[in-house]
């Protein structure tokens, strides 16, 4: 479960994260849409102490990169102290890299295109002071397998908006799931909120796919 504060606390009640793996979600200040958006500050879960004293197994950051944006170092900066701080106490740091831009109509927008990822990735990969305990949050985007190659890091795949029809979603995913780095699916809307609104069939798919069975 990859969650923020509120949605993790609610269900800690509901007693349904017993023998689950619990990822805290550590920002985004950086709003969508505002003039703001790449300060992408740490306003859930703030450090890495906050993580390990909720007993959580670590952390998520979104960490966008925009050349041009003079927020990206900020968000740079604290991504990497919560990698350090994450390895200091033994729990995952997923980092979520984009290569980002912001368009004349001041929307920012991720390219994900081969080569803008494999960017991406290279910078996430030296943040912090180990990666020891580092893993990478990508989206499925064409050329995977040459993306992949860009990194040593254990990867799981983001699902992002569904948009096209399922079978072609999880075919996608399945391929992926073949390269020796990728480990998993974190996947929310696109399980969610399924075409067909059959939500534990649309789980139940994902789950084979990663874990071998029938999809």
């Amino acid at each position: 479960m990859l969650a923020t504060p509120d949605v993790l606390e609610d269900l800690l009640l509901l007693g349904a994260l017993e023998g689950k793996v619990v990822i805290g979600s550590m920002n985004r200040g950086g709003l969508q849409g505002s003039t703001f958006e790449l300060d992408d500050r740490f306003t859930a879960y703030r450090t890495a102490d906050e993580i390990a004293a909720r007993r959580l197994d670590g952390g998520k950051m979104l960490t966008r990169i925009d050349l041009a944006d003079p927020g990206t170092v900020a968000t740079l900066e604290s991504s990497a102290a919560a990698v350090t701080g994450l390895a200091e106490h033994k729990l995952m740091a997923m980092v979520e890299p984009f290569w980002s831009t912001r368009g004349e109509d001041g929307r920012v927008t991720n390219l994900l295109d081969p080569d803008s990822v494999i960017k991406s990735i290279q910078i996430a990969s030296g943040l912090g002071a180990t990666s020891a305990y580092t893993w990478l949050k990508l989206p499925v985007v064409e050329e995977l397998d040459r993306v992949m190659e860009a990194t040593s890091l254990p990867t799981l795949l983001l699902g992002g908006d569904p948009t096209g029809a399922p079978e072609a979603t999880y075919a996608s995913w399945g391929k992926a799931l073949e390269l020796p780095s990728v480990r998993g699916l974190v996947v929310g809307r696109a399980l969610l909120f399924p075409p067909d609104g059959d939500v534990a069939a649309a789980v139940d798919h994902a789950a084979a796919l990663v874990h071998g069975g029938t999809a």
